[in-house]
Protein backbone atom coordinates (compact mmCIF):
# COMPACT_ATOMS: atom_id res chain seq x y z
CA UNK A 1 0.00 0.00 0.00
CA UNK A 2 1.32 3.59 -1.05
CA UNK A 3 1.98 5.64 1.59
CA UNK A 4 -0.36 8.10 2.87
CA UNK A 5 1.79 11.38 2.27
CA UNK A 6 5.34 12.03 1.81
CA UNK A 7 7.22 14.79 4.28
CA UNK A 8 8.12 18.08 2.21
CA UNK A 9 11.95 17.82 2.76
CA UNK A 10 12.09 21.26 5.12
CA UNK A 11 9.92 18.96 7.53
CA UNK A 12 11.95 16.85 10.04
CA UNK A 13 10.82 13.40 10.63
CA UNK A 14 10.48 13.96 13.87
CA UNK A 15 8.18 16.80 12.99
CA UNK A 16 5.98 14.63 10.79
CA UNK A 17 5.84 12.00 13.35
CA UNK A 18 4.73 14.48 15.64
CA UNK A 19 1.29 15.91 16.64
CA UNK A 20 2.24 19.09 15.13
CA UNK A 21 2.25 17.62 11.74
CA UNK A 22 -1.53 16.53 11.92
CA UNK A 23 -2.85 19.64 10.44
CA UNK A 24 -0.61 18.98 7.55
CA UNK A 25 -1.44 15.61 7.44
CA UNK A 26 -4.99 16.61 6.85
CA UNK A 27 -4.46 19.04 4.25
CA UNK A 28 -2.28 16.84 2.43
CA UNK A 29 -5.16 13.91 2.79
CA UNK A 30 -7.85 15.72 1.97
CA UNK A 31 -6.49 16.79 -1.61
CA UNK A 32 -4.86 13.07 -2.43
CA UNK A 33 -7.92 11.16 -1.82
CA UNK A 34 -11.42 11.26 -2.67
CA UNK A 35 -13.81 11.98 -0.17
CA UNK A 36 -16.99 9.19 0.43
CA UNK A 37 -19.60 11.67 -1.05
CA UNK A 38 -17.05 12.23 -4.02
CA UNK A 39 -17.10 8.42 -4.19
CA UNK A 40 -21.18 7.94 -3.81
CA UNK A 41 -21.71 10.81 -6.14
CA UNK A 42 -19.48 9.21 -8.72
CA UNK A 43 -21.30 6.06 -8.35
CA UNK A 44 -25.22 8.05 -8.63
CA UNK A 45 -23.96 9.88 -11.69
CA UNK A 46 -22.98 6.60 -13.28
CA UNK A 47 -26.34 5.67 -12.51
CA UNK A 48 -28.08 9.10 -13.93
CA UNK A 49 -26.44 8.14 -16.90
CA UNK A 50 -27.03 4.72 -17.34
CA UNK A 51 -30.52 5.47 -16.80
CA UNK A 52 -30.59 8.33 -19.64
CA UNK A 53 -28.86 6.25 -21.87
CA UNK A 54 -31.29 3.64 -21.50
CA UNK A 55 -34.05 5.51 -21.52
CA UNK A 56 -33.08 7.15 -24.57
CA UNK A 57 -32.45 3.51 -26.16
CA UNK A 58 -35.43 2.43 -24.47
CA UNK A 59 -37.37 5.08 -25.66
CA UNK A 60 -35.47 4.22 -29.52
CA UNK A 61 -36.49 0.79 -28.81
CA UNK A 62 -40.54 1.12 -28.20
CA UNK A 63 -40.46 3.60 -30.92
CA UNK A 64 -38.90 1.36 -33.36
CA UNK A 65 -41.51 -1.48 -31.86
CA UNK A 66 -44.30 0.81 -31.86
CA UNK A 67 -44.00 1.84 -35.72
CA UNK A 68 -43.45 -1.57 -36.83
CA UNK A 69 -46.46 -2.66 -35.24
CA UNK A 70 -48.57 0.64 -36.48
CA UNK A 71 -47.29 -0.79 -40.05
CA UNK A 72 -48.36 -4.19 -39.63
CA UNK A 73 -51.71 -3.31 -37.57
CA UNK A 74 -52.51 0.08 -39.38
CA UNK A 75 -51.59 -0.14 -43.15
CA UNK A 76 -50.52 -4.40 -43.92
CA UNK A 77 -53.34 -5.92 -42.35
CA UNK A 78 -56.11 -3.42 -43.56
CA UNK A 79 -54.09 -4.02 -47.44
CA UNK A 80 -54.77 -7.66 -47.55
CA UNK A 81 -58.30 -7.36 -46.36
CA UNK A 82 -58.92 -4.87 -48.71
CA UNK A 83 -57.33 -7.20 -51.45
CA UNK A 84 -59.60 -9.96 -50.64
CA UNK A 85 -62.52 -7.50 -50.80
CA UNK A 86 -61.17 -5.80 -54.08
CA UNK A 87 -61.26 -9.68 -55.35
CA UNK A 88 -64.15 -10.33 -54.51
CA UNK A 89 -65.63 -7.28 -56.40
CA UNK A 90 -63.72 -8.33 -59.35
CA UNK A 91 -65.18 -11.61 -59.10
CA UNK A 92 -68.45 -10.26 -58.60
CA UNK A 93 -68.96 -8.40 -61.54
CA UNK A 94 -67.70 -11.31 -63.72
CA UNK A 95 -70.25 -13.39 -62.15
CA UNK A 96 -72.95 -10.30 -62.64
CA UNK A 97 -71.95 -10.29 -66.34
CA UNK A 98 -71.99 -14.26 -66.98
CA UNK A 99 -75.20 -14.39 -64.89
CA UNK A 100 -77.22 -11.87 -67.16
CA UNK A 101 -76.02 -13.33 -70.28
CA UNK A 102 -77.03 -16.56 -69.37
CA UNK A 103 -80.49 -15.52 -67.82
CA UNK A 104 -81.09 -12.20 -69.46
CA UNK A 105 -82.39 -10.79 -66.17
CA UNK A 106 -81.93 -7.03 -65.26
CA UNK A 107 -81.14 -8.09 -61.84
CA UNK A 108 -77.84 -10.06 -62.23
CA UNK A 109 -76.29 -6.67 -63.30
CA UNK A 110 -76.89 -5.23 -60.48
CA UNK A 111 -73.58 -7.30 -58.54
CA UNK A 112 -71.82 -5.80 -61.60
CA UNK A 113 -72.43 -1.95 -60.55
CA UNK A 114 -71.91 -2.86 -57.16
CA UNK A 115 -68.48 -4.37 -57.99
CA UNK A 116 -67.54 -1.83 -60.45
CA UNK A 117 -68.51 0.82 -57.30
CA UNK A 118 -66.57 -1.33 -54.85
CA UNK A 119 -63.45 -1.52 -56.85
CA UNK A 120 -63.29 2.12 -57.32
CA UNK A 121 -63.37 2.95 -53.62
CA UNK A 122 -61.00 -0.28 -52.75
CA UNK A 123 -58.28 0.89 -55.48
CA UNK A 124 -58.15 4.22 -53.86
CA UNK A 125 -57.99 3.00 -49.99
CA UNK A 126 -55.24 0.46 -51.47
CA UNK A 127 -53.38 3.26 -52.77
CA UNK A 128 -53.38 4.94 -49.73
CA UNK A 129 -52.50 1.93 -47.42
CA UNK A 130 -49.60 0.91 -50.24
CA UNK A 131 -47.80 4.33 -50.58
CA UNK A 132 -43.81 3.80 -50.42
CA UNK A 133 -44.36 0.12 -52.02
CA UNK A 134 -43.74 0.32 -55.53
CA UNK A 135 -44.37 -3.42 -56.31
CA UNK A 136 -47.65 -3.83 -54.73
CA UNK A 137 -48.66 -0.67 -56.53
CA UNK A 138 -47.33 -1.63 -59.79
CA UNK A 139 -50.04 -5.15 -59.14
CA UNK A 140 -53.00 -2.55 -58.56
CA UNK A 141 -52.69 -0.87 -61.15
CA UNK A 142 -52.06 -3.83 -63.65
CA UNK A 143 -55.40 -5.11 -61.61
CA UNK A 144 -56.91 -1.63 -62.42
CA UNK A 145 -55.61 -1.68 -65.92
CA UNK A 146 -56.92 -5.34 -66.75
CA UNK A 147 -59.89 -4.83 -65.19
CA UNK A 148 -60.82 -1.93 -67.38
CA UNK A 149 -59.51 -3.52 -70.46
CA UNK A 150 -61.95 -6.87 -69.49
CA UNK A 151 -64.57 -3.93 -68.93
CA UNK A 152 -64.16 -2.35 -72.35
CA UNK A 153 -63.27 -5.72 -74.52
CA UNK A 154 -65.30 -8.07 -72.81
CA UNK A 155 -68.00 -6.96 -69.89
CA UNK A 156 -69.74 -4.31 -71.89
CA UNK A 157 -69.98 -5.80 -75.50
CA UNK A 158 -71.44 -9.22 -73.81
CA UNK A 159 -73.61 -6.90 -72.11
CA UNK A 160 -74.87 -4.66 -74.96
CA UNK A 161 -74.80 -8.16 -77.18
CA UNK A 162 -77.57 -9.76 -74.61
CA UNK A 163 -79.71 -6.54 -74.92
CA UNK A 164 -79.87 -7.12 -78.74
CA UNK A 165 -80.39 -11.28 -78.49
CA UNK A 166 -76.90 -10.94 -80.78
CA UNK A 167 -74.42 -12.30 -78.47
CA UNK A 168 -72.19 -15.17 -79.31
CA UNK A 169 -70.06 -18.10 -77.60
CA UNK A 170 -66.72 -16.15 -78.70
CA UNK A 171 -67.11 -13.06 -77.20
CA UNK A 172 -68.05 -15.48 -73.73
CA UNK A 173 -64.69 -16.88 -74.37
CA UNK A 174 -62.46 -13.56 -74.87
CA UNK A 175 -64.33 -12.41 -71.71
CA UNK A 176 -63.33 -15.12 -69.99
CA UNK A 177 -59.57 -15.27 -71.19
CA UNK A 178 -59.54 -11.42 -70.27
CA UNK A 179 -60.79 -11.90 -66.78
CA UNK A 180 -58.06 -14.70 -65.93
CA UNK A 181 -55.32 -11.48 -66.57
CA UNK A 182 -57.30 -10.24 -63.95
CA UNK A 183 -56.00 -12.52 -61.60
CA UNK A 184 -52.45 -12.75 -62.24
CA UNK A 185 -52.05 -8.83 -60.81
CA UNK A 186 -54.29 -9.82 -58.05
CA UNK A 187 -52.75 -12.77 -56.69
CA UNK A 188 -49.21 -10.97 -57.40
CA UNK A 189 -50.62 -8.21 -54.97
CA UNK A 190 -51.74 -10.73 -52.17
CA UNK A 191 -48.51 -12.46 -52.50
CA UNK A 192 -46.54 -9.20 -52.16
CA UNK A 193 -48.75 -8.22 -49.21
CA UNK A 194 -48.20 -11.76 -47.31
CA UNK A 195 -44.75 -11.11 -47.62
CA UNK A 196 -44.64 -7.78 -46.45
CA UNK A 197 -46.80 -9.31 -43.22
CA UNK A 198 -43.82 -11.70 -43.02
CA UNK A 199 -41.33 -9.56 -42.82
CA UNK A 200 -42.94 -6.86 -40.57
CA UNK A 201 -43.67 -9.66 -37.50
CA UNK A 202 -39.72 -10.31 -38.31
CA UNK A 203 -39.28 -7.01 -37.78
CA UNK A 204 -41.47 -6.62 -34.64
CA UNK A 205 -39.74 -10.17 -33.20
CA UNK A 206 -36.56 -8.54 -33.77
CA UNK A 207 -37.38 -4.95 -32.41
CA UNK A 208 -39.11 -6.74 -29.13
CA UNK A 209 -36.20 -9.09 -29.18
CA UNK A 210 -34.12 -5.51 -29.14
CA UNK A 211 -36.40 -4.29 -26.80
CA UNK A 212 -36.47 -6.79 -24.00
CA UNK A 213 -32.09 -7.28 -24.78
CA UNK A 214 -32.07 -3.64 -23.66
CA UNK A 215 -34.26 -3.63 -20.59
CA UNK A 216 -32.46 -6.50 -19.52
CA UNK A 217 -29.17 -5.51 -19.82
CA UNK A 218 -30.31 -2.10 -17.82
CA UNK A 219 -31.68 -3.82 -15.08
CA UNK A 220 -28.33 -6.25 -15.03
CA UNK A 221 -26.13 -3.03 -15.15
CA UNK A 222 -28.21 -1.00 -12.10
CA UNK A 223 -27.45 -4.61 -10.02
CA UNK A 224 -23.97 -3.80 -10.76
CA UNK A 225 -24.29 -0.57 -10.08
CA UNK A 226 -26.15 -1.35 -6.67
CA UNK A 227 -23.85 -4.27 -5.65
CA UNK A 228 -20.60 -1.46 -6.56
CA UNK A 229 -22.27 0.86 -4.00
CA UNK A 230 -22.03 -1.84 -1.53
CA UNK A 231 -18.92 -3.18 -2.42
CA UNK A 232 -17.99 0.67 -2.55
CA UNK A 233 -19.45 1.41 1.09
CA UNK A 234 -17.84 -1.74 2.79
CA UNK A 235 -14.27 -0.89 1.24
CA UNK A 236 -14.08 2.34 1.45
CA UNK A 237 -16.31 3.67 4.63
CA UNK A 238 -17.11 0.62 6.63
CA UNK A 239 -13.97 -1.27 6.21
CA UNK A 240 -12.20 2.34 7.45
CA UNK A 241 -14.72 3.08 9.72
CA UNK A 242 -14.56 -0.23 11.42
CA UNK A 243 -10.83 0.23 11.97
CA UNK A 244 -11.09 3.63 12.98
CA UNK A 245 -13.08 2.42 15.71
CA UNK A 246 -11.16 -0.69 16.20
CA UNK A 247 -8.79 2.24 16.85
CA UNK A 248 -10.70 4.39 19.19
CA UNK A 249 -11.30 1.33 21.22
CA UNK A 250 -8.17 0.40 21.87
CA UNK A 251 -7.17 3.89 23.37
CA UNK A 252 -10.25 4.23 25.20
CA UNK A 253 -9.26 0.69 26.81
CA UNK A 254 -6.37 1.94 28.32
CA UNK A 255 -3.68 2.18 25.12
CA UNK A 256 -3.38 6.05 25.44
CA UNK A 257 0.21 5.88 23.62
CA UNK A 258 -1.42 3.94 20.28
CA UNK A 259 -1.33 6.29 17.65
CA UNK A 260 -4.94 6.61 15.26
CA UNK A 261 -3.48 5.96 11.61
CA UNK A 262 -5.69 8.13 9.43
CA UNK A 263 -7.39 5.30 6.26
CA UNK A 264 -9.87 5.37 3.79
CA UNK A 265 -11.76 8.03 2.06
CA UNK A 266 -10.28 12.16 2.79
CA UNK A 267 -13.22 12.74 5.00
CA UNK A 268 -12.39 9.75 7.32
CA UNK A 269 -8.86 10.33 7.34
CA UNK A 270 -9.78 13.95 8.80
CA UNK A 271 -11.55 12.47 11.19
CA UNK A 272 -8.85 10.29 12.30
CA UNK A 273 -6.69 12.87 12.43
CA UNK A 274 -8.51 14.64 14.82
CA UNK A 275 -9.19 12.05 16.71
CA UNK A 276 -5.38 11.48 16.86
CA UNK A 277 -4.56 14.84 18.00
CA UNK A 278 -7.46 14.48 20.59
CA UNK A 279 -5.80 11.25 21.82
CA UNK A 280 -2.37 13.34 22.27
CA UNK A 281 -4.09 15.98 24.23
CA UNK A 282 -5.72 13.58 26.20
CA UNK A 283 -1.89 11.77 26.38
CA UNK A 284 -0.83 14.70 27.45
CA UNK A 285 -3.15 15.74 30.44
CA UNK A 286 -3.19 12.04 31.35
CA UNK A 287 1.26 12.60 31.82
CA UNK A 288 0.18 15.70 33.21
CA UNK A 289 -1.88 14.57 36.07
CA UNK A 290 0.10 11.37 36.69
CA UNK A 291 2.84 13.86 37.46
CA UNK A 292 0.25 15.70 39.89
CA UNK A 293 -0.92 12.44 41.33
CA UNK A 294 2.52 11.32 42.38
CA UNK A 295 2.78 15.07 42.95
CA UNK A 296 0.09 14.63 45.31
CA UNK A 297 0.99 11.46 46.84
CA UNK A 298 4.41 12.95 48.05
CA UNK A 299 2.00 15.79 49.39
CA UNK A 300 -0.24 13.04 51.47
CA UNK A 301 3.38 11.24 52.47
CA UNK A 302 4.23 14.63 54.00
CA UNK A 303 1.19 15.68 55.22
CA UNK A 304 0.85 12.50 56.98
CA UNK A 305 4.31 13.17 58.49
CA UNK A 306 3.31 16.47 59.64
CA UNK A 307 0.15 14.70 61.27
CA UNK A 308 2.28 12.59 63.06
CA UNK A 309 4.63 15.49 64.08
CA UNK A 310 1.93 17.69 64.67
CA UNK A 311 -0.05 14.88 67.08
CA UNK A 312 3.31 13.87 68.85
CA UNK A 313 6.31 16.07 68.51
CA UNK A 314 4.75 19.43 68.91
CA UNK A 315 2.02 19.13 71.26
CA UNK A 316 4.97 17.32 73.99
CA UNK A 317 6.60 20.69 74.13
CA UNK A 318 2.88 22.17 74.20
CA UNK A 319 1.97 19.87 77.43
CA UNK A 320 5.94 20.76 78.76
CA UNK A 321 4.70 24.81 78.38
CA UNK A 322 1.52 24.58 80.31
CA UNK A 323 2.62 21.81 83.02
CA UNK A 324 5.68 23.53 84.03
CA UNK A 325 3.58 27.28 84.05
CA UNK A 326 1.15 25.28 86.12
CA UNK A 327 3.46 24.05 88.62
CA UNK A 328 5.85 27.63 88.67
CA UNK A 329 2.09 29.18 89.69
CA UNK A 330 1.04 26.87 92.09
CA UNK A 331 4.92 26.80 94.01
CA UNK A 332 5.44 30.69 93.46
CA UNK A 333 1.95 31.74 94.18
CA UNK A 334 2.47 33.72 97.29
CA UNK A 335 5.42 35.26 95.81
CA UNK A 336 4.02 36.61 92.39
CA UNK A 337 1.84 39.65 92.17
CA UNK A 338 -1.16 39.75 90.13
CA UNK A 339 0.83 40.53 86.91
CA UNK A 340 2.92 37.85 87.05
CA UNK A 341 0.16 35.06 87.64
CA UNK A 342 -2.06 37.06 84.76
CA UNK A 343 0.85 35.97 82.43
CA UNK A 344 1.51 32.88 83.19
CA UNK A 345 -2.43 32.32 82.78
CA UNK A 346 -1.70 33.81 79.22
CA UNK A 347 0.90 31.65 79.12
CA UNK A 348 -1.36 28.23 80.18
CA UNK A 349 -4.22 29.48 77.88
CA UNK A 350 -2.32 29.88 74.73
CA UNK A 351 -0.32 26.54 74.86
CA UNK A 352 -3.88 24.77 75.67
CA UNK A 353 -5.74 26.77 72.86
CA UNK A 354 -2.64 25.62 70.65
CA UNK A 355 -3.49 21.87 71.87
CA UNK A 356 -6.57 22.55 70.55
CA UNK A 357 -6.14 24.14 67.12
CA UNK A 358 -3.59 21.59 66.18
CA UNK A 359 -6.54 18.67 67.30
CA UNK A 360 -9.14 20.25 65.43
CA UNK A 361 -6.44 20.64 61.96
CA UNK A 362 -5.52 17.00 62.64
CA UNK A 363 -9.23 16.72 62.76
CA UNK A 364 -9.65 18.92 59.38
CA UNK A 365 -7.01 16.82 57.64
CA UNK A 366 -8.13 13.46 58.31
CA UNK A 367 -11.62 14.18 56.51
CA UNK A 368 -11.32 11.95 53.39
CA UNK A 369 -7.88 10.49 54.37
CA UNK A 370 -8.68 8.36 57.03
CA UNK A 371 -12.54 8.40 57.10
CA UNK A 372 -13.63 7.57 53.24
CA UNK A 373 -16.21 4.49 53.90
CA UNK A 374 -19.41 4.50 51.51
CA UNK A 375 -22.04 2.37 53.61
CA UNK A 376 -25.85 2.84 53.65
CA UNK A 377 -25.60 5.32 57.28
CA UNK A 378 -28.89 5.61 58.71
CA UNK A 379 -29.07 9.49 59.63
CA UNK A 380 -32.24 9.26 61.80
CA UNK A 381 -29.69 6.67 64.23
CA UNK A 382 -27.03 9.28 63.81
CA UNK A 383 -28.99 12.47 64.78
CA UNK A 384 -30.50 10.46 67.40
CA UNK A 385 -26.81 9.58 68.76
CA UNK A 386 -25.60 13.08 68.38
CA UNK A 387 -28.56 14.33 70.74
CA UNK A 388 -27.82 11.76 73.53
CA UNK A 389 -24.03 13.30 73.37
CA UNK A 390 -25.47 17.15 73.53
CA UNK A 391 -28.13 16.04 76.24
CA UNK A 392 -26.30 18.02 79.13
CA UNK A 393 -26.01 21.21 76.71
CA UNK A 394 -29.84 20.58 75.70
CA UNK A 395 -30.70 20.12 79.63
CA UNK A 396 -29.25 23.30 80.67
CA UNK A 397 -30.33 25.65 78.02
CA UNK A 398 -33.78 23.73 77.68
CA UNK A 399 -32.97 23.24 73.82
CA UNK A 400 -35.54 21.71 71.58
CA UNK A 401 -34.68 19.59 68.79
CA UNK A 402 -37.68 19.14 66.03
CA UNK A 403 -36.94 16.74 63.24
CA UNK A 404 -38.81 14.33 61.09
CA UNK A 405 -37.62 10.67 60.35
CA UNK A 406 -33.99 11.21 58.81
CA UNK A 407 -33.34 8.40 55.36
CA UNK A 408 -30.39 6.70 54.93
CA UNK A 409 -27.93 8.27 52.69
CA UNK A 410 -24.37 6.20 51.52
CA UNK A 411 -21.35 7.86 53.69
CA UNK A 412 -18.93 7.30 56.22
CA UNK A 413 -20.81 7.12 59.63
CA UNK A 414 -17.89 8.59 61.39
CA UNK A 415 -18.05 11.83 59.04
CA UNK A 416 -21.90 11.94 59.21
CA UNK A 417 -22.13 12.07 63.03
CA UNK A 418 -19.53 15.00 63.04
CA UNK A 419 -21.57 16.98 60.43
CA UNK A 420 -24.83 16.90 62.83
CA UNK A 421 -23.17 16.78 65.61
CA UNK A 422 -21.35 20.54 65.05
CA UNK A 423 -24.57 22.10 63.00
CA UNK A 424 -26.65 21.04 65.83
CA UNK A 425 -24.00 21.88 68.51
CA UNK A 426 -23.47 25.43 66.77
CA UNK A 427 -27.73 25.89 66.77
CA UNK A 428 -27.76 25.46 70.37
CA UNK A 429 -24.18 27.34 71.33
CA UNK A 430 -25.43 30.26 69.34
CA UNK A 431 -28.52 31.12 70.87
CA UNK A 432 -29.95 33.74 71.96
CA UNK A 433 -29.90 35.11 75.76
CA UNK A 434 -32.72 33.95 78.12
CA UNK A 435 -34.13 32.19 74.88
CA UNK A 436 -34.80 28.72 75.02
CA UNK A 437 -32.86 27.10 71.33
CA UNK A 438 -35.40 25.92 69.10
CA UNK A 439 -33.80 23.64 66.24
CA UNK A 440 -36.02 22.31 63.13
CA UNK A 441 -34.63 19.97 60.92
CA UNK A 442 -36.14 19.52 57.84
CA UNK A 443 -35.36 17.35 54.70
CA UNK A 444 -36.87 17.40 50.72
CA UNK A 445 -35.86 14.88 48.10
CA UNK A 446 -35.56 14.63 44.45
CA UNK A 447 -33.88 11.70 42.25
CA UNK A 448 -30.86 12.42 43.15
CA UNK A 449 -30.40 13.78 46.45
CA UNK A 450 -31.47 14.82 49.38
CA UNK A 451 -31.57 18.56 50.73
CA UNK A 452 -31.37 18.98 54.64
CA UNK A 453 -31.98 22.25 56.40
CA UNK A 454 -31.40 23.01 60.11
CA UNK A 455 -32.75 26.19 61.54
CA UNK A 456 -32.46 27.82 64.98
CA UNK A 457 -33.66 30.83 66.80
CA UNK A 458 -30.74 32.26 67.76
CA UNK A 459 -28.29 35.47 67.59
CA UNK A 460 -28.31 34.52 63.20
CA UNK A 461 -25.42 35.38 61.31
CA UNK A 462 -25.27 38.49 58.56
CA UNK A 463 -25.81 38.22 54.87
CA UNK A 464 -21.99 39.28 54.39
CA UNK A 465 -20.40 36.42 56.08
CA UNK A 466 -21.92 34.07 54.19
CA UNK A 467 -19.00 32.81 52.66
CA UNK A 468 -16.75 33.49 55.20
CA UNK A 469 -18.20 31.01 58.02
CA UNK A 470 -17.18 28.20 55.99
CA UNK A 471 -13.45 29.29 55.93
CA UNK A 472 -11.07 27.23 58.26
CA UNK A 473 -10.68 29.37 61.61
CA UNK A 474 -12.24 31.97 60.49
CA UNK A 475 -14.04 33.36 63.74
CA UNK A 476 -16.96 36.29 63.75
CA UNK A 477 -17.24 36.92 67.93
CA UNK A 478 -14.27 37.10 70.52
CA UNK A 479 -13.17 34.26 72.66
CA UNK A 480 -14.20 35.56 75.54
CA UNK A 481 -18.09 35.94 74.61
CA UNK A 482 -17.92 32.01 72.38
CA UNK A 483 -15.41 29.07 72.52
CA UNK A 484 -14.43 27.46 69.59
CA UNK A 485 -11.69 27.76 67.29
CA UNK A 486 -13.66 28.59 64.41
CA UNK A 487 -13.28 25.62 62.47
CA UNK A 488 -16.58 23.30 62.96
CA UNK A 489 -18.37 25.06 59.73
CA UNK A 490 -15.12 24.24 57.92
CA UNK A 491 -15.16 20.70 58.91
CA UNK A 492 -18.87 20.55 57.93
CA UNK A 493 -18.41 21.68 54.03
CA UNK A 494 -15.61 19.64 53.59
CA UNK A 495 -17.53 16.74 54.89
CA UNK A 496 -20.76 17.70 52.44
CA UNK A 497 -18.56 18.26 49.26
CA UNK A 498 -16.59 14.61 50.45
CA UNK A 499 -20.01 13.30 50.26
CA UNK A 500 -20.99 15.02 46.59
CA UNK A 501 -23.11 17.53 48.08
CA UNK A 502 -22.63 21.33 48.71
CA UNK A 503 -23.18 23.47 51.49
CA UNK A 504 -24.30 27.37 52.06
CA UNK A 505 -26.35 29.78 54.52
CA UNK A 506 -30.00 30.68 53.93
CA UNK A 507 -29.57 34.05 53.85
CA UNK A 508 -33.28 34.82 53.37
CA UNK A 509 -34.05 33.00 56.96
CA UNK A 510 -34.54 36.31 59.83
CA UNK A 511 -35.41 34.50 62.46
CA UNK A 512 -31.85 33.05 63.32
CA UNK A 513 -29.34 30.99 61.23
CA UNK A 514 -30.43 28.25 59.20
CA UNK A 515 -27.67 26.23 57.06
CA UNK A 516 -28.64 24.19 54.10
CA UNK A 517 -26.79 21.17 52.48
CA UNK A 518 -27.77 18.78 49.95
CA UNK A 519 -26.60 14.73 50.05
CA UNK A 520 -26.37 12.15 47.37
CA UNK A 521 -28.90 9.19 47.18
Amino acid sequence: MPPIFRAPRYLGASAIAGRGALPYLACVITHARWTSQRWFASVLIAMVVLIAVATVVGAEMLSRTTEVSNRLNDRIAPARTAVAELTAAVVGQETGVRGYVLSGEQQFLDPYAQGRGDETRLVAQLRGLLEGHSDALADLDAVERRMASWRETAAEPLVRARRSDSYNVALVTQSKEAFDDVREPLAGLDSKLAALRAEGRADLNDSRRLRNTAFAGLVVALLVLIASIAVLLRVVVLRPLNELSAEVRRVAGGDFDHRVAPRGPADLAVLAADVEAMRGKLADSLAASRQQAAELHRSNADLEQFAYVASHDLQEPLRKVASFCQMLQRRYAGQLDDRAQQYIGFAVDGATRMQQLINDLLAFSRIGRMYDDREPVDLDEVVGRVEDTLALAIEETGAEIVRPKLPTVPGDATLMTQLWQNLLGNAIKFRRPDVPPRVTVTVTEDAEKYTFAVADNGIGIDAEFADKIFVIFQRLHPRDVYSGTGIGLAICKKIVEHHGGQIRLDTSYTDGARIEFSLTK
